[in-house]
Protein backbone atom coordinates (compact mmCIF):
# COMPACT_ATOMS: atom_id res chain seq x y z
CA UNK A 1 0.00 0.00 0.00
CA UNK A 2 1.37 3.41 -0.95
CA UNK A 3 -0.07 6.88 -0.44
CA UNK A 4 0.60 9.49 -3.13
CA UNK A 5 0.40 13.27 -2.88
CA UNK A 6 -1.20 14.93 -5.90
CA UNK A 7 -0.68 18.68 -6.08
CA UNK A 8 -1.69 21.58 -8.35
CA UNK A 9 -5.10 20.09 -9.04
CA UNK A 10 -7.77 22.24 -10.66
CA UNK A 11 -10.24 23.27 -7.95
CA UNK A 12 -13.05 21.68 -9.98
CA UNK A 13 -11.50 18.18 -9.84
CA UNK A 14 -13.69 15.48 -8.30
CA UNK A 15 -12.60 12.32 -6.50
CA UNK A 16 -14.05 10.24 -9.35
CA UNK A 17 -11.99 12.16 -11.93
CA UNK A 18 -8.82 11.68 -9.93
CA UNK A 19 -9.56 7.97 -9.52
CA UNK A 20 -10.01 7.68 -13.31
CA UNK A 21 -6.60 9.27 -13.87
CA UNK A 22 -4.83 6.75 -11.62
CA UNK A 23 -6.75 3.51 -12.24
CA UNK A 24 -5.07 2.68 -15.59
CA UNK A 25 -1.80 2.38 -13.61
CA UNK A 26 -3.09 0.07 -10.85
CA UNK A 27 -5.77 -0.55 -8.24
CA UNK A 28 -6.79 2.58 -6.34
CA UNK A 29 -7.81 1.95 -2.73
CA UNK A 30 -8.82 5.48 -1.70
CA UNK A 31 -8.96 9.02 -3.12
CA UNK A 32 -9.10 12.08 -0.85
CA UNK A 33 -9.38 15.69 -1.97
CA UNK A 34 -8.41 18.26 0.65
CA UNK A 35 -10.97 21.03 1.10
CA UNK A 36 -11.04 24.31 2.97
CA UNK A 37 -12.80 23.90 6.33
CA UNK A 38 -14.72 27.15 6.09
CA UNK A 39 -15.71 27.29 2.42
CA UNK A 40 -15.71 23.59 1.49
CA UNK A 41 -13.82 24.51 -1.69
CA UNK A 42 -10.99 22.30 -2.91
CA UNK A 43 -7.53 23.46 -1.83
CA UNK A 44 -5.96 22.14 -5.03
CA UNK A 45 -4.32 18.99 -3.70
CA UNK A 46 -5.23 15.52 -2.56
CA UNK A 47 -4.06 11.99 -1.91
CA UNK A 48 -4.41 8.73 -3.81
CA UNK A 49 -3.81 5.47 -1.97
CA UNK A 50 -2.81 2.59 -4.22
CA UNK A 51 -2.76 -1.06 -3.10
CA UNK A 52 0.42 -2.04 -4.99
CA UNK A 53 3.59 -0.03 -4.25
CA UNK A 54 5.16 -0.93 -7.61
CA UNK A 55 2.07 0.26 -9.48
CA UNK A 56 2.12 3.46 -7.41
CA UNK A 57 5.75 4.11 -8.40
CA UNK A 58 4.85 3.57 -12.06
CA UNK A 59 1.89 5.95 -11.71
CA UNK A 60 4.18 8.64 -10.27
CA UNK A 61 6.63 8.17 -13.14
CA UNK A 62 3.85 8.27 -15.75
CA UNK A 63 1.69 11.08 -14.33
CA UNK A 64 4.04 13.52 -12.61
CA UNK A 65 4.27 16.64 -14.81
CA UNK A 66 1.21 15.76 -16.91
CA UNK A 67 -1.73 18.13 -17.30
CA UNK A 68 -5.21 17.90 -15.85
CA UNK A 69 -7.67 20.69 -16.54
CA UNK A 70 -4.89 22.94 -17.82
CA UNK A 71 -2.70 22.53 -14.74
CA UNK A 72 0.57 20.61 -14.46
CA UNK A 73 0.27 17.94 -11.77
CA UNK A 74 2.86 17.41 -9.04
CA UNK A 75 2.82 13.80 -7.86
CA UNK A 76 5.10 12.13 -5.34
CA UNK A 77 5.00 9.78 -2.39
CA UNK A 78 3.11 11.35 0.51
CA UNK A 79 5.15 11.93 3.64
CA UNK A 80 3.52 11.14 6.98
CA UNK A 81 2.83 14.21 9.11
CA UNK A 82 5.36 13.09 11.73
CA UNK A 83 8.20 13.08 9.14
CA UNK A 84 7.69 16.70 8.14
CA UNK A 85 9.74 19.34 9.97
CA UNK A 86 7.76 21.47 12.38
CA UNK A 87 7.49 25.13 11.50
CA UNK A 88 9.05 27.24 14.20
CA UNK A 89 8.34 30.73 15.33
CA UNK A 90 5.25 32.78 14.97
CA UNK A 91 2.77 31.85 12.34
CA UNK A 92 0.73 35.01 11.88
CA UNK A 93 2.79 38.12 11.40
CA UNK A 94 3.29 39.46 14.88
CA UNK A 95 6.38 41.27 16.00
CA UNK A 96 6.91 45.00 15.95
CA UNK A 97 6.76 46.69 19.30
CA UNK A 98 4.13 49.30 19.83
CA UNK A 99 5.17 52.84 20.63
CA UNK A 100 4.72 54.22 24.09
CA UNK A 101 2.62 57.23 25.05
CA UNK A 102 3.78 60.39 23.36
CA UNK A 103 6.43 58.75 21.18
CA UNK A 104 4.74 59.72 17.95
CA UNK A 105 5.12 63.37 19.00
CA UNK A 106 8.86 63.05 19.54
CA UNK A 107 8.60 63.20 23.34
CA UNK A 108 10.83 61.22 25.63
CA UNK A 109 9.36 58.31 27.58
CA UNK A 110 8.31 58.90 31.15
CA UNK A 111 10.47 57.23 33.78
CA UNK A 112 8.46 55.01 36.14
CA UNK A 113 9.18 54.10 39.68
CA UNK A 114 9.87 50.40 40.28
CA UNK A 115 6.83 48.46 41.52
CA UNK A 116 8.47 46.73 44.45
Amino acid sequence: MKNLYVGNLPHSTTEAELRNVFEPHGAVEKVTLVTDRETGRSRGFGFVEMTDATAADKAVAALNGTELGGRTLTINEAKPKTDRPKGGGQRFGGGGGGGGRGRDRGQARERREPRW
